[in-house]
């Protein structure tokens, strides 16, 4: 190209603006709030060049490398048989496109592609309609050499007012704790070797002004749409980033000799996704909700009440326990009714069976056709736990064909859950789990899966080439829920990985929900679910009601405090309910017709988080679109020093009107410490105006620990 020109992408109050430079890839010189005004932009964020370094100024590009100065993270490295790639592009072309569907001048669509190093290159840039930014890279082998990839990853600017990095860490049953730190000199990463996005993945690594909150503060997250291995970067270096001052980046972790692409072969990463908010955290959030909320294929019947049948029965499957247990979710109002693992063969614990995906005649002499079709006659939907990509050493699947373990020759991976990972990069395995899964679904017509993957993926190796599996792997998973889906349409699935170790947006392109935790217990819940939400609405984040005592921790909760963290996500019992007394199985269906009542604004609204500042409380919220209803759950984690919590602040709401303050009671009563309640809980109706509520706050009762309530405003 012989001019130079910028491109101004924009939409919902965010803008993203490139430079075109005569030679060389695309750079951005602006990534964050929209300028009304962006003349002379070009020329305010025209680079110096510092002594000792690179003696011209030097702009970052899309896929930045040393060529540009960059001494960081190369967005692009490999090698055509040994020889190293350093592309000096040249023949770009760039292409804009509108959105489809989007109003003239919102969002848009960029196409850069490129030649140089005998590789090709494609990146795709869209500013959706929402906000968000997704990038994505294809490279191209040119020559006759095969061309071994190292890394491709998608990178923005980050400006000096990103000072402090937030990500997410965890483990089994305690997924998505956050963890703050400054962004000092150096690198933030965050790279997973799980084979799946992984317990401790960051969900949306973000960097931040100063102390910024969830209503705070100007923020910039990425997030990698990939369930395998995968890198989150944050890099800050003496020199700078051209005309930023550092990066922010995302993609596939890529193995050595993972990915090798002969003559006019392509490889193209996952979607790296961007957000920028200048109200915090929950506006960053509410970026990815609107894109997945806008999406055809997002689930738009109401997200039904499911009785999942693990904690109530584990592998002890019995025709009259399991068909009593059905009567009784009826009776209480369940909607979907989940066989979980235990009704294949062989499948009496968690040693053996998993490949054998047959029912047990044993167990189910006329195979499942009497527990559906029952739980069909009591107006439930049908649902069956699976997990097609594994295998028990212990089953005739791996009796057979032992050489379908992904692991090295001649012996297995380090065990864990007693599985191994069966090799879906192998057609003949890959055809063997589909046509099992598709003759399955077939036969007992569930409505729904709940489809798991239990452990880690460790010395991942494809013994027919000899490469590392994870990639090939990854692909394959993806394939075959594409594969299963386009068999069944209607066909539902829950990404369950352990509990939620696949929480990402690859994985969700092709699933209706996830499973966030095998941890139900309540007060663990509500920080893993606040968190969750940094990235998924709540329709999208399966939490269920499980029995008095947790089966995680031992905890004992309250049935009020375990019904309403339930509530605000996509409500379930893992409980058997057959064992409750009638109080409690009143309790549960109240409780079933105020979720009902309530999942419209539930699955719709806006969520918020208050940062509040006593660590003892919590409260979250969903807000209305046109603000004029509101609902709040406000929760005492643990003692206060304070006495009494005072007045909280209510955030989100439309400060000009007036809203009725109603506390919703019927999951019970919270257990308070105080002499006198505030005084708007006796009224029979308190009026309050949104500017009170969301800067003065409204008193609380002084709950015991352990203890929630819910609050609902109407706009009057």
């Amino acid at each position: 190209m012989t001019d130079q020109r910028t491109i101004t992408l924009r939409a919902a109050g965010t803008a993203l603006i490139l430079r075109v430079p005569d030679r060389g890839l695309p750079h951005v010189l602006h990534w964050g709030a929209d300028l009304e005004a962006p003349e002379g932009l070009a020329t305010a964020a025209a680079p110096a060049a510092a002594n000792n370094g690179v003696d011209v100024p030097s702009y970052l590009s899309l896929v930045p490398t040393q060529g540009e100065g960059w001494r960081g993270h190369p967005g692009l490295a490999g090698h055509h048989e040994g020889r190293v790639s350093h592309p000096d592009w040249s023949g770009v072309h760039v292409d804009i496109d509108p959105l489809e569907n989007a109003p003239p001048g919102v969002g848009g669509h960029i196409t850069v592609t490129a030649e140089g190093a005998g590789l090709g290159l494609r990146t795709e840039v869209r500013m959706e309609p929402q906000g968000l930014v997704r990038i994505r890279h294809t490279v191209t082998n040119l020559q006759d050499a095969p061309w071994t990839l190292d890394t491709l990853t998608a990178a923005l600017p980050l400006p000096k007012e990103a000072e402090e990095v937030l990500d997410l860490t965890g483990r089994w049953v305690r997924e998505r704790a956050p963890q703050r730190s400054p962004l000092t000199m150096g690198t933030r990463m965050r790279a997973s070797r799980r084979g799946r996005t992984g317990h401790d993945a960051p969900l949306v690594l973000t960097a931040g002004t100063p102390g910024f909150g969830f209503r705070h503060g100007e923020v910039w997250g990425v997030h990698t749409a990939w369930s395998g291995d995968h890198l989150h970067l944050a890099e800050r270096l003496p020199e700078g980033a051209g005309q930023a001052d550092a990066v922010l980046s995302g993609g596939e972790l890529l193995h050595p000799g993972e990915v090798r692409l002969s003559r006019g072969e392509s490889h193209t990463g996952p979607w790296t996704f961007l957000s920028w908010s200048g109200q915090g955290l929950d506006g960053m959030s509410a970026r990815f909700h609107q894109w997945l909320r806008a999406r055809p294929a997002h689930p738009a019947s109401p997200r039904p009440v499911v009785l999942n049948t693990w904690e109530a029965v584990y592998f002890d499957h019995d025709l009259d326990r399991l068909t009593e247990l059905a009567d009784a979710a009826a009776r209480i109002g369940v909607e979907r009714f989940v066989l979980d693992d235990g009704w294949f063969r062989g499948r009496r614990d968690d040693t053996a069976g998993l490949g054998d995906w047959t029912v047990d005649e044993e167990v189910w002499p006329e195979g499942l056709h009497p527990l559906f079709d029952h739980v069909r006659s009591l107006g439930m939907q049908v649902g069956l736990w699976v997990e097609p990509e594994m295998v028990n050493p212990d089953s005739d699947l791996a009796r057979a064909r032992p050489d379908w373990f992904l692991a090295p020759e001649g012996r297995r991976a380090p065990p864990s859950r007693s599985q191994q990972f069966l090799d879906l990069g192998r057609p003949e395995a890959f055809e063997y789990v589909l046509e099992h899964l598709d003759a399955l679904v077939t036969e007992y017509r569930p409505d729904y899966l709940k489809w798991d993957q239990n452990r880690d993926a460790m010395e991942a190796v494809h013994v027919p080439t000899g490469q590392a599996g994870v990639h090939r792997q990854t692909r394959a998973a993806y394939d075959l829920l594409d594969r299963l889906r386009a068999r069944h349409p209607g066909l539902e699935i829950e990404s369950c990985s352990s509990g939620g170790g696949r929480v990402d947006l690859g994985i969700l392109q092709r699933t209706d929900r996830v499973w966030a935790s095998d941890n139900n217990d309540p007060l663990e819940r509500l920080t893993l679910q606040r968190w969750t939400e940094l990235l998924l609405p709540p329709e999208l984040i399966g939490s269920h009601v499980g029995p008095p005592q947790s089966h995680t921790t031992g905890r004992v909760a309250p049935l009020p405090t375990r019904l309403l963290t339930s509530l605000f996500a996509h409500a379930g019992i893992e409980w058997d309910v057959t064992t409750c007394d009638e109080g409690e199985l009143a309790a549960l269906a109240s409780w079933i017709r105020l979720y009902k009542e309530l999942r419209p604004l539930l699955h719709t609204g806006e969520v918020v988080h208050a940062d509040a500042p006593d660590p003892a409380e919590q409260l979250d919220g969903i807000v209305a679109a046109d603000r004029s209803r509101a609902l709040f759950r406000y929760a005492r984690l643990e003692a206060s020093a304070r006495a009494l919590p005072g007045r909280v602040r209510l955030p989100g709401l439309a400060e000009g009107r007036r809203y009725r303050v109603a506390w919703r009671r019927e999951t019970g009563w919270p257990s308070t410490m105080q002499q006198a309640m505030p005084a708007w809980t006796g009224a029979e109706s308190a009026v309050v105006s949104g500017a009170v509520l969301a800067r003065a706050g409204l008193q609380m009762p002084n709950l015991n620990p352990g203890q929630v309530m819910l609050l609902e405003l109407e706009e009057i």
